[in-house]
């Protein structure tokens, strides 16, 4: 006779173990579902400012969700308690879950202190969105900069973080640019702290 294993059956959902499980999703059902929530909220407001603070608030609620998710699967419930540290986190882990590699740059800014830019040639939630003329300034890079702003603010970093297009010779498609302006109160903590 031969025997199976037993598998064991979960009477609750709570008790289910909090495996990895799959973790790529099709990209034509994102491109499908974002392109869904651009036309949503698109329909919703007036202009493109409007439209780009949405997207950044349904960002800001992925991030947030996905700190938490990282913490417990990838640091045991640890928080990176260092600014460059949770740059790190974001630039290499949080993207990596995302888009299924690193960012391609993280930099400090030249100009202020307090800035600090990711940088991706062709960011996955720019690649098949084809803009109209009378909205040519428009970023849905918003998206992934409320996502990065939710990893932040979550984690004890606040900041304002925006989308910007930079462009780049040589190629029609400029690179998407997330722009990390940190408070004052997280420059004075990182200074305590040496």
């Amino acid at each position: 006779m031969i025997s199976v294993g037993k598998i064991k059956q979960y009477t609750n959902v709570l008790e289910r173990p909090l495996s990895k499980g799959k973790q790529e999703v099709s990209l034509s059902a994102f491109a499908f579902l974002f392109s869904e929530l651009v036309q949503y909220n698109q329909t919703q407001v007036d202009n493109i400012t409007e439209l780009e603070r949405r997207l950044e608030d349904a960002g800001y609620a992925v991030g947030a969700r996905i700190l938490e998710l990282l913490c417990h699967r990838e640091k045991g419930n640890r928080r990176e308690t260092r600014l460059l540290g949770i740059l790190s986190f974001v630039h290499s882990t949080v993207w990596k879950v995302l888009f299924g590699k690193v960012a391609d740059s993280l930099e400090k800014g030249t100009e202020h202190e307090d800035e600090y830019m990711i940088s991706e040639k062709e960011l996955l939630v720019n690649r098949f969105i084809s803009i109209p003329k009378d909205m040519g300034a428009f970023n849905c890079g918003a998206f992934v900069a409320g996502i990065v702003r939710g990893v932040l603010e979550n984690a004890g970093f606040p900041a304002v973080v925006t989308a910007h297009f930079v462009p780049v010779e040589g190629q029609h498609r400029p690179r998407t640019t997330i722009l990390i302006k940190f408070a004052e109160e997280v420059l004075r903590r990182e200074a305590t702290l040496g």
